[in-house]
């Protein structure tokens, strides 16, 4: 898995469109954990993320938009996962059932998905809005 206690500049979600939609969560306070499929991190695809690391979250058309700062990260599966985590995630109706079936169609279209699969799980903290008018949605 790689580590870096570098800054990583990334955007949530797998569309330019989730991507925008997401980080209005964040930039609201309503979006403080997210997750990711360990399988992404152990294949060297994604940085792990690492306590106290702070963040450049992109927006849909790929400018700084925010900095996030990493204050928990834990393993779990799939399937343990709790109403908690999942209201902390912020979106949709931010309750257990609603992040299981938005996630579990999140990891299918990504390629894979088991009630069992290990996530990489973060919790983190908005430290700046870089650029307001970055993060507008259109």
């Amino acid at each position: 898995m790689p580590e870096t206690n570098e800054q990583v500049c990334f955007a949530f979600g797998d569309s330019p469109e989730m991507a925008d939609a997401l980080l209005a969560l964040v930039i609201k306070g309503e979006k403080t954990a997210t997750c990711g499929d360990a399988r992404d991190f152990e294949a060297g695809g994604e940085t792990l993320p690492q306590v106290g690391r702070r963040d450049v979250v992109l927006n849909g058309r790929g400018q700084k938009a925010a900095i996030i700062e990493t204050v928990e990260v834990t393993r779990k599966r799939f399937d343990e996962i709790d109403e908690q985590f999942a209201y902390d995630e912020g979106e949709g109706l931010r309750n257990l059932d609603d992040w299981r079936e938005s996630h579990q169609a999140y990891f299918e279209r990504n390629g894979h998905f088991s009630p069992d699969m290990m996530l990489i799980c973060e919790r983190f903290r908005l430290v700046e809005v870089l650029s307001p008018e970055n993060t507008e949605v259109d």
